[in-house]
């Protein structure tokens, strides 16, 4: 039975989300130094579900540097003996998942 995996993001003290991998929609490289990552809600509630709204990652990335971070990303999902939960970007505690990310912001049900 494979494991549960997830993906967990803090852009601040107190406010920190974390969803199953299966949330996880995809990317949307969005600027420069922008990478944006599209999950399900993670409060799952019908009404955000029909109205196709999203959980939106706004990554702060080094330029031209977008490939780098999504392949470091998609390394950590599908790393079979790597760790449970994925942190892709921790403002508090400096930890990213790739020196090129320097910033996130989350905005949930966008």
């Amino acid at each position: 039975m494979a494991k549960s995996k997830f993906i967990y993001i803090q852009d601040g003290n107190n406010d920190a989300l974390c969803w199953p991998v299966a949330n996880f929609l995809g990317f949307v490289h969005a600027a420069d130094t922008t990478l944006l990552l599209k999950f399900l809600p993670a409060n799952n509630t019908a009404e955000a579900t029909a109205g196709g709204l999203v959980d939106l990652v706004t990554l702060t990335i080094t330029t031209q540097k977008e490939k780098a971070v999504i392949k470091a990303i998609i390394k950590a999902i599908n790393d079979a003996y790597g760790e449970d939960m994925i942190v892709v970007a921790d403002n508090v505690n400096q930890v990213y998942i790739s020196s090129d990310v320097t910033d996130v912001a989350c905005t949930p049900d966008s």
